[in-house]
């Protein structure tokens, strides 16, 4: 029996959204447990839909656990200091304090940019170093969107990456980084490593794995693990981060320096040869709410739009009116759209009463290029308090805390309205507010892939619009400030040419 360390910091920053993820945020989120010290972890996490959850159901009867601290502060702009160091600084003081152990295991992200530390994980993965020594096992989870970088190859014995977008294995995931762990107590720390990273930037909407060419990726990054090859990992990046190692990349750890080199560049260069073939039609709001009417009009099942720019999961706010706008401009009926985050609305509802009616400006309160709030006369159909258990294949069992909750109805489009974000990734969302969403003839849904998992089974279609928000499709158009030289800012695209090289305007 071993005594392991086990914690987890986790947060996917978009490093061009205006609104800063604070402490108290990672203290009070409302769709994943709140922030969790020592024996919480414990009592929290089994269960979940989280990497931790696989890890602790797979450890817990064979090992001695050891908590540390476990946040997840979702997705949003930068990690603030306070926030960073209060987390990491607490994690690392438990760490200190729990010596000796055997191991430690964390269950990260891997696109965490802090105020002061553009590679939050590398970072933090440093000071574990630091606290623990060179000759301790230390195996980390990470999310499919990680930002792999050369500090969390170097830092580390050991990887699990999410294997699917929508993220369906997360569990699972943490299972593998038990097997690792395990196989390094057994074998010893790896002694090789291997990090490459792709020469471009993919954007979200080109990396689901229900799909080729990303499903075939991962399916052989998975065959390639064995014998030597304690793991081969595969990250498709989170373009919205600004660091030097923003991308797809890889990593494998393993006992033969020349079998894990080859497994790395084997995978690599199956990627490079894929770039071309990463492609998604993408529409504007109105062409994607024309297309879905005359879709409807002999459908028997909802036609699906994803409003991807306002992903709360990619540091959308939430609250972006363009696709509301184009639902009510181009009259259409049996529709509803979810999650648009507005407490003062969800408030007005509340007071207001269910069957009422309310004239309010909705949503649009972030100063986003093209985004302002929708004045119209709602009635109130129905209310919630925004508690809920997702039951769909993404977060299953994931109790959602949404506070005040609203479901407004304007012109034939129904909108749930709540008082904290949340990505639309699962059904529950609508149902538990009495709307039947396999019921309607457009489902409108703020997120960029994640909603596939439970939104797609039941859609005649599923369509991706582009309106304005916070997390831009199009990589050109963000202001890198750390981004290396070169890097192709799309599959096949321009190269990436910091401001300072530049030649000035004429």
């Amino acid at each position: 029996m071993a005594r392991i360390a086990v914690g987890g910091f986790q947060h996917e920053t978009n490093c061009f959204v205006g609104v800063h993820t604070d402490f108290d945020y990672f203290a009070s989120v409302g769709d994943r447990p709140a922030l969790a010290r020592g024996d919480e972890v414990l009592r929290n996490l089994p269960a979940k839909a989280f990497a931790m959850s696989g890890f602790l159901a797979d450890m817990a009867h064979k090992h001695e656990l050891v908590p540390l601290v476990w946040t997840s502060g979702g997705a949003g702009g930068y990690v603030t200091a306070d926030a960073y160091e209060r987390i990491c600084g607490e994690m690392i003081g438990r760490l200190s304090l729990a010596l000796p152990v055997d191991a430690v295991y964390l269950d990260l992200h891997g696109a965490m940019c802090s105020i002061d530390f553009e590679d939050g994980e590398g970072e933090l993965l440093r000071r574990v170093r630091a606290a623990v020594g060179p000759k301790m096992p230390v195996v980390v989870s990470l999310d499919y969107h990680t930002n792999l970088t050369p500090a969390m190859a170097a830092y580390t014995d050991g990887m699990a990456v999410y294997y699917t977008y929508p993220h369906v294995d997360r569990p699972q995931t943490g299972s593998r980084a038990a097997r690792i762990l395990t196989s390094v107590l057994e074998r010893g720390q790896p002694p090789a490593r291997a990090f490459r990273k792709l020469p471009f930037l993919l954007p979200l909407n080109f990396q689901c794995t229900l799909v080729e060419p990303s499903k075939g990726i991962v399916a052989r990054s998975a065959a390639a693990e064995g014998g030597d090859i304690l793991d081969l990992c595969y990250g498709a990046g989170f373009p919205p981060s600004d660091l030097h190692d923003c991308g797809p990349g890889i990593i494998a750890h393993g006992y033969s320096q020349a079998a894990v080199d080859a497994a790395a560049e084997s995978l690599y260069q199956h990627v490079l040869d894929l770039e071309g073939r990463f492609a998604q039609p993408l529409l504007d709001p109105d062409a994607a709410v024309r297309e879905a009417l005359a879709i409807g009009a002999s459908a028997q099942r909802p036609v699906v739009i994803a409003d991807t720019q306002d992903n709360p999961g990619c540091g959308g706010t939430g609250d972006t009116t363009g696709m509301l706008e184009a639902l009510v401009r181009n009259h259409a009926q049996r529709a509803a759209l979810c999650v648009l985050t507005d407490a003062a609305a969800a408030a007005a509802a509340h007071a207001a009463g269910v069957g009422a009616e309310i004239e309010i400006d909705l949503g649009g309160a972030h100063p986003l290029p093209g985004v302002k709030p929708f004045h119209g006369r709602f009635r109130v159909s129905a209310l919630s308090n925004g508690q809920f258990v997702c039951k769909g294949p993404c977060v299953g069992g994931r109790e959602a805390k949404l506070g005040p909750t609203a479901l407004l109805a304007i012109e034939g489009v129904s909108i749930v309205v709540a008082s904290k974000r949340m990505q639309a990734y699962d059904l529950e969302i609508f149902r538990h507010l009495g709307l039947e969403p396999t019921a309607q003839k457009i489902l409108v849904v703020k997120s960029t892939c994640h909603f596939r998992a439970d939104f797609e089974p039941i859609a005649e279609r599923v369509l991706i619009a582009v309106a304005p928000g916070a997390h831009l499709v199009d990589a050109r158009e963000y202001p890198y400030r750390h981004l290396r030289a070169g890097v192709r800012l799309e599959p096949l695209g321009p190269a990436f040419v910091p401001a300072a090289d530049r030649a000035p305007a004429r």
